[in-house]
């Protein structure tokens, strides 16, 4: 393997990972797990002042166990669905030749 093609293979090796690494889904599921984590706690920690005002609901308990949810489901989505790395442009067109050819 030339060095040329060591350094080409490096590059789509790195844009591939850049390209998981980056994910919207993880973003998102990250930030909803952190929140979510924070404002169950909030959720426990709930004084009965607190619930009056809510009519005896606990929202913070509520809506943090949900955004937990969605920010596992984001995660979970991540794992079963990942990223694919972008295909170079050559390969891409070798590969339309071939399922027409």
């Amino acid at each position: 393997m030339s060095e040329l093609q060591k350094e080409v293979s490096e590059l789509e090796r790195k844009s591939a990972t850049a390209a998981r690494l980056f994910d919207i889904r993880r973003i998102i599921g990250g930030l909803f797990v952190v929140y979510g984590v924070i404002v169950t706690i909030a959720g426990f920690t709930v004084s009965d002042a607190d619930l009056d005002k809510a009519e005896g609901v606990n929202i913070n308990l509520w809506t943090g166990l949900a955004m937990l949810a969605l920010g596992l489901f984001f995660l979970v989505w991540l794992k079963l669905r990942p990223t694919e790395a972008p295909q170079a442009p050559e390969a891409e067109q070798s590969a339309a030749t071939d399922e027409t050819g």
